[in-house]
């Protein structure tokens, strides 16, 4: 099978365009401002400037704008490569991406655009999931330099030979298609359900790669009938709903064939879709920071019924032609190849189960805020790497993503329990893909996630609860991270009680939000809870690079002591951990 030049060059266009997203979606959190303290409308604002720069193009030629987009595309993701001023490179990358694109919507012939497209996506994704979440960016080392290379170099020959075409352009419709796709396809596609442990979701990511790679096929091949087009109509808006990316991208995939009609100004169509994909993304996400007055899941939907009513009000009225990329059978063997490397990578065979010796318990609390370091850097194998040196029996995390696009669809709890070799339990806070996570080869048992009131307070919190075993004594353990602490302070010390029922020793680990004479520690330590690192030093523990205060606890009941503390002055998140040593004794001995 043959792949048109044209399209292969629309295609790497939106593969650089979305590597450098997953970079500056990110940075606008960790670079621009901190997590929870940088207000939401301001990071929008910010955000918004570079999606609107691009309609500056309209000033030059298009030829120019591709031209000029296209090395401006690659000359900021090498800058990304090379870590240089990551937020400032990474926002003018955007701009960049979309000034090619509005270029590419002037200059290119209909035939080339969904293909081209989707045919972005696919390799995005695909790539994406083949390095296990962890994209070129953010690896050192000749390997990822010279694909990044090969990669850059390949998209700036075909954008030196490409000529204008003025044969059959593709209408406003295809183009402005190309911002909502994006984001609902961006959404679902790393939206894998990944199950409560190791290998629990790796079926779940051939379905969604061999959707992606057959994309670029499927995108030349609009309905014949009006039954079938509103066939695939229903499936992409199904799709969003439940965030199915085999759904989504199936269905869009067609229906950007779908549209015809006059060409009707396709470059500002295609920037006015860049904006679509900018406030539905802020939209969804904000609405974790602040009351936007309705639920943040209608978002992919409404992109859902955008793409639908577009593509099948143009179909009624003009019917699309169809064009053939080649034989299918080449490209069905590539996907099968492909579907079973990605399910590879994504396996992870479940650890043996060791049970605990002797009276200590070694034990990490840390809010990794979504995997990346004080330096914007994705830091999952670094904060895996210094955990396992510790070797703990017990890892309690905060802040967990397993495939938020606004974080660049990573899933950090399972790359994280690779590199310590550990199971992992989610307890999903937030939603079903953020929130707090165990990791331990520990015997657990009577694992619960309590859902925490909201208190006014929009993203959701949860305490997760379960007992371990150590050397032939129970131990209670909640593990959570209270977003409204006062309120949610009282609901914890319940559940602090209901463990404790029959003298078990309890201890509540994580990223509290709460100071030592706050109320709402008052509360906990009348659930019979004392706070043992003060008399260890009471170390602060934020924000990491000029640690002022400790929010982040180890809180323990009778039954249990401190042994040791430490938190290591790590720049991973911007947050420390808090590695502690708990010794378990009788409470004769405690009093």
């Amino acid at each position: 099978m043959t792949i048109p030049r044209g399209p292969l060059l629309l295609g790497l266009g939106v593969t650089l365009l979305f590597d450098v997203l997953r970079v500056f979606l990110p940075s606008l959190i960790t670079l621009f401002g901190r997590a929870g303290e940088t207000p939401p409308e301001l990071m929008g604002l910010y955000a918004a400037v570079w999606f609107i720069l691009p309609f500056l193009a309209a000033l030059v030629r298009p030829r120019w704008a591709l031209a000029g987009g296209a090395v401006a595309l690659v000359l900021a993701r090498l800058l990304l490569q090379a870590e240089i001023s990551q937020l400032y490179v990474a926002s003018a990358g955007v701009s960049a991406g979309l000034v090619f694109l509005y270029g590419s919507a002037r200059a290119m012939p209909r035939s080339w655009a969904a293909p081209g497209i989707m045919g972005g996506l696919a390799l995005s994704f695909t790539v994406h999931f083949l390095l296990d979440g962890v994209d070129l960016v953010w690896r050192d080392g000749p390997v990822a330099w010279l694909a990044t290379a090969t990669l850059c170099a390949s998209f700036l020959a075909l954008a030196w030979s490409f000529r204008p075409s003025d044969a059959d352009p593709a209408p406003w419709s295809v183009w402005f298609l190309a911002g909502p796709v994006m984001l609902v396809a961006g959404m679902s596609a790393t939206a894998q359900r990944t199950g409560s442990g190791p290998g629990g979701g790796w079926l779940w990511v051939m379905p969604v790669v061999l959707a992606l790679v057959f994309s670029p096929y499927l995108a030349t091949r609009p309905p014949r009938s009006t039954w079938s087009a509103i066939g695939f109509g229903v499936l992409c808006v199904a799709g969003t709903v439940f965030l199915q990316p085999w759904a989504v991208v199936v269905g869009a995939a067609v229906l950007m064939a779908v549209p015809g009609g006059p060409v009707r100004r396709p470059g500002a169509a295609v920037l006015s879709g860049g904006l679509v994909f900018f406030l539905g993304l802020f939209a969804y996400y904000a609405a974790y920071d602040m009351n936007l007055g309705f639920p943040n899941r209608v978002v992919p939907v409404v992109a859902g019924l955008l793409i639908v009513g577009v593509a099948l009000s143009a179909y009624f009225r003009h019917r699309p032609p169809s064009y053939a990329l080649g034989r299918i059978w080449p490209l069905s063997a590539a996907a099968v190849v492909v579907a079973l490397l990605a399910g590879a990578t994504a396996y992870q065979p479940e650890p043996a189960v060791q049970p605990k010796q002797g009276d200590t318990l070694k034990l990490i609390a840390y809010n990794i805020r979504m995997g990346f370091g004080l330096d914007g850097r994705l830091s999952l194998d670094r904060i895996a790497a210094w955990a396992a040196a510790q070797k703990p029996d017990l890892v309690l995390l905060s802040e967990v993503d397993r495939g938020w696009l606004l974080n660049g669809g990573h899933d950090d709890l399972a790359r994280i329990a690779r590199g310590l070799g550990m199971s992992y339990y989610f307890a999903p806070a937030a939603d079903e893909l953020w929130g707090d996570a165990l990791l331990t080869n520990l015997p657990v048992n009577a694992l619960t996630s309590h859902r925490l009131g909201a208190h006014d307070y929009p993203t959701g919190a949860q305490a997760q609860t379960f007992t371990v075993e150590v050397g032939g004594k129970e131990i209670g353990v909640v593990n959570t991270h209270l977003q409204a602490p006062e309120g949610q302070a009282p609901e914890v010390a319940a559940i602090v009680r209901g463990l404790r029922a029959g003298g078990r020793p309890v201890v509540l680990a994580g990223d509290l939000n709460l100071r030592r004479g706050d109320p709402g520690m008052r509360v906990l330590e009348s659930a019979g809870l004392t706070d043992p690192l003060v008399a260890l030093g009471d170390p602060p523990t934020s924000p990491a690079d000029v640690p002022k205060e400790r929010i982040d606890h180890v809180l323990v009941s009778e039954g249990l002591t401190v042994a040791s503390a430490e938190v290591p002055p790590l720049r991973h998140s911007d947050h420390l951990p808090v590695l502690v040593v708990l010794r378990i004794t009788s409470v004769d001995h405690q009093g």
